[in-house]
């Protein structure tokens, strides 16, 4: 281990009791977004390349320190990573000399809040920057008497060992990652970078006890950084809804902060929703005609969706819808949603086996609202099918991909020209017809219709048994007789049909 603290009492900053682990207080802080495989394999996507975001200096603790989860939130999660000290500047540096200019590693906590993830998107400003937010410590390991190729991170929550990796396990080494920021302004003496974290990430509660440990196993004398223990407390200041945005979270969210939806108590993505086997094997078999018209009897007539054709003709399609809302272009609100990891793709990032995608795009279909990207995606999650009332991009490559496709038509241009994909797993409408998450979606060459879940069951019992019945009438029709007084069929009618069915 090496203390860079030496020169501390020159250092401005160097007294306080936050950033004793390092030689002060660092003038940047660089974390990335995703850079283990088994995170990546867990979140479901693996980028080609890094990408990253600024934590303020402020938000820095020292090991022992308490962090607040803010009164009104309730996703506050660790990530236990590996964090590098910068000590020789640098500026366009290669990858075989990037190593030289790190002074040391240690431990670190990239603790975000799920609840204000949504409207900072990847900056994570408020999500992650929050004061006690960036836990470091609380000892260093000469950074030139180690291979960076060969360290650990390990994370406990309340004495369990909840994370366990490598740096064998990066996607981009911590070389190149020093290489690749130089590349873009210059690592000063200092600067932290956070390397990201590994599968096991979750959601910690007040009173949970957090503790870090980065160490070298194989390296002489096993160096360590000690463990890095962080409290959870809970905080008692409401958040001013005069001032911003306020916390709000959705199932997308819980799923992603504790790490899968099983482990936030949510359907998993095998579940097929609120589908089991046998009422979807039901609503297959049932025309989409006739579950409109027990909906109807019911008195529910807005329910179909109008305006959208099937790419894939004579394939039903059967799930539980996950909504997406665009709204119409504007400029400025598409610079701050439409760009990054936008709605759009968390939606199609997310959606779960057996569910249906269907996408708000008020019918306008004078652009695309997907493209075979996204629905090479949606594939791949096992999603049922996509409904947009908007237009589809790269159309025959859609086509090609396999999943079933519901659209107002083909358009060559880009999203932005019209919508900015705006929030997903909320109420929506889908031509013409209100859509909320969960409902059921049932489609055919008739057309689309939405069931609500609380009555499926009814009526797709009513639609076989009504389906049954029209069946045995046009088998009288096609024997010769008239269609007066057998549809509907009257009482002589009812009597035959009901005497020959209690004897089958």
């Amino acid at each position: 281990m090496t203390d860079i603290t030496a020169d501390a009492e020159t250092t401005p900053d160097a007294a306080d009791p936050r950033f004793r682990a390092l030689a002060g207080r660092p003038g940047k802080i660089i974390a990335i977004h995703l850079s283990y495989d088994s995170r990546a394999q867990q979140r479901g996507r693996r980028p080609n390349d890094p990408s990253y975001f600024f934590k303020p200096s402020s938000s820095v603790a020292a090991s022992g320190s308490e962090i607040e989860r803010p009164h009104g939130t309730e996703l506050l999660a660790f990530e236990g990573e590996i964090a590098l000290v910068i000590g020789a500047a640098a500026r366009r540096v290669s990858v075989a000399d990037a190593w030289s200019h790190v002074a040391a590693v240690t431990a670190s906590n990239d603790f975000g809040l799920y609840d204000l993830r949504a409207n900072d998107k990847g900056s994570n400003v408020r999500s992650k920057g929050g004061d006690g937010f960036t836990p470091i410590g609380p000892a260093l390991i000469e950074a030139s008497s180690i291979d960076p190729s060969a360290l650990r991170v390990r994370t406990w929550v309340n004495g369990e060992l909840v994370q366990d990796d490598t740096t064998a396990g990066l996607i981009f080494s911590l070389p190149r990652l020093v290489a690749d920021l130089s590349q873009h302004f210059t690592l000063e003496t200092g600067d932290v970078i956070l390397t990201g974290t590994p599968a096991g990430s979750s959601v910690v509660t007040p009173g949970d006890v957090v503790e870090v440990e980065v160490d070298a196993p194989d390296a002489p004398g096993a160096p360590t950084s000690g463990r890095l223990v962080t409290t959870v407390s809970q905080g008692t200041a409401p958040f001013d809804p005069q001032l911003g945005s306020m916390p709000a979270v959705d199932d997308t969210q819980r799923a992603e902060a504790w790490g899968s939806a099983e482990l936030a108590g949510l359907p998993s993505a095998e579940a097929g929703g609120t589908l089991g086997d046998e009422l979807r094997r039901k609503l297959a078999a049932v025309p989409v005609a006739a579950l409109s018209g027990q909906l109807r009897k019911r008195g529910l007539n807005n329910v179909t969706i109008d305006g959208v054709r099937p790419m894939h003709p004579g394939v039903k399609i059967v799930g539980t819808a996950k909504t997406l809302r665009f709204v119409p272009n504007r400029e400025d609100l598409f610079g701050t949603h439409g760009g990054g990891y936008n709605a759009q793709k968390r939606v199609f990032d997310t959606v779960r086996a057996g569910e249906i995608i269907v996408i708000e795009a008020r019918g306008d279909a004078s652009s695309g609202t997907l493209g075979d990207i996204l629905a090479i995606r949606a594939h791949a999650r096992n999603a049922a099918a996509i409904v947009t009332d908007g237009g589809v991009r790269d159309y025959d490559a859609v086509g090609a991909v396999g999943i079933p496709v519901y659209s107002n038509g083909a358009h060559p241009a880009v999203l932005g020209r019209r919508h900015v994909p705006w929030e997903g797993d909320v109420t929506i409408g889908c031509g013409g017809t209100t859509v909320q998450p969960g409902d059921i979606i049932v489609g055919d060459n008739d057309g689309v219709i939405v069931i609500p879940p609380g009555l499926v069951e009814e009526v797709v019992d009513a639609a076989l048994a009504q389906e049954d019945e029209d069946a045995w009438v046009a088998g009288q029709v096609a024997a010769g007789h008239p269609i007066e007084g057998l549809f509907p069929m009257n009482a002589e009618w009812r009597a035959r049909f009901d005497a020959e069915r209690s004897g089958r």
